[in-house]
């Protein structure tokens, strides 16, 4: 059991029974705001901790948080099965700086040049000081871990960030690759993804004293709920608008990963459909998004997308029937149907 610092922001909160789900963002994460600006404080106190010459780097990352979604599974775990005391910031603030750093480094890889409406870290600064600095980050949330009493949290989240980076190299050794089955492409989420959704939930039941079996419950709820927003995160890419998303948009094409819309196009066409999608991805040009589209609909691509989201998300809520039925535990169902509404937008003409 972790040792837990019993401070500030101890919550509790009643039964909740046959409480409606809410579905949208601001009303999921509404009760643990306070947290969630607390997170948001000590991630940026942060940047003192890097060498002043390098600082400007440092804030620039740290600052550029989009909705704190790991944070906010943190805590509400936390409140679902116990409450939250002053390590759950800490943890989240470790979880964030890790997720941070893989952002980095995802768009040195992918050549990405927009990130959450900015220009990237290596649009600004290059490839060589944005893999660097990502380091940097990787090292420090490491360091934070290891500042907790006892060792279980830094081994957590040091194996975390193991995995996640090994699906990384999965996934770049799969580019350009159109034989691997689905059951692969769903290994690769869950390392490279949703094994961070999967921590923040463990991590946040773990500090608040859940028991054994919600704390197991909570983080197949995490692998679930992480597996789909991937598969949500991919289909953006393709059928998004970028103005939007706020990033940049077809990098996965670009950089010829086999995402799940491609991949059911791919076990759906004849021949010459197969080797026509395989040169489009070899060769990526936009000129040929309107062909690639067209195809993508003739083998009903997005609706199996959205199916088997669908189908990951129901997984993530089964797996929440070890909770009592509390504020807490309707918002973690709130996430599931947000992301499902999210899901069912793609694709739709604003």
């Amino acid at each position: 059991m972790f040792a837990v610092e019993a401070k500030a922001g101890g919550q509790s909160e009643s039964n909740a029974a046959s409480a409606p789900s809410p579905r949208h963002w601001k009303q999921i994460v509404e009760s643990v705001e306070p947290f969630l600006g607390q997170v948001a404080e000590r991630l940026a106190e942060q940047v003192q901790a890097f060498d002043s010459e390098i600082a400007d780097y440092a804030q620039y990352a740290l600052t550029n948080q989009g909705k704190q979604l790991r944070p906010a599974l943190v805590a509400l775990s936390a409140r679902a099965s116990g409450k939250v005391n002053d390590s759950h910031i800490t943890v989240a603030v470790i979880i964030e700086m890790v997720h941070l750093a893989t952002l980095v480094h995802d768009d040195v890889m992918d050549e990405a040049v927009i990130r959450r409406r900015r220009p990237t870290l290596a649009a600004n600064w290059g490839n060589q000081i944005s893999v660097l600095l990502g380091d940097c980050l990787f090292a420090h949330a490491l360091k934070l871990a290891a500042s907790f009493p006892t060792p279980e949290i830094c081994r957590a989240v040091a194996s975390a960030t193991n995995t996640v980076c090994a699906g990384e190299i999965l996934q770049t050794q799969r580019r350009n690759h159109y034989d691997f089955s689905r059951a692969e492409y769903f290994k690769v989420l869950e390392m490279k993804t949703a094994e961070l959704f999967a921590l923040s939930c463990e991590l946040g039941a773990w500090l608040a004293g859940a028991t054994p079996t919600q704390r197991t419950g909570l983080r197949r709820y995490g692998v679930a709920l992480g597996t789909a927003y991937q598969i949500y995160d991919d289909c953006l890419d393709l059928f998004g608008i970028e103005s939007r998303a706020g990033k940049s948009l077809g990098t996965d094409l670009a950089n010829g990963k086999v995402t799940m819309p491609i991949l059911v196009a791919l076990e759906r066409a004849d021949a010459s459909d197969r080797s026509e999608l395989q040169e489009f991805i070899q060769g990526w040009e936009g000129s040929n998004f309107p062909r690639l589209l067209k195809m993508l609909a003739h083998y009903d691509a997005l609706n199996e997308a959205r199916e088997t989201v669908q189908r990951f998300l129901a997984e993530a809520r089964q797996c929440l029937n070890c909770l009592p039925e509390t504020e807490s535990r309707w918002a973690l169902v709130g996430l599931t149907e947000f992301l499902a509404q999210q899901t069912g937008a793609l694709g739709v003409t604003p």
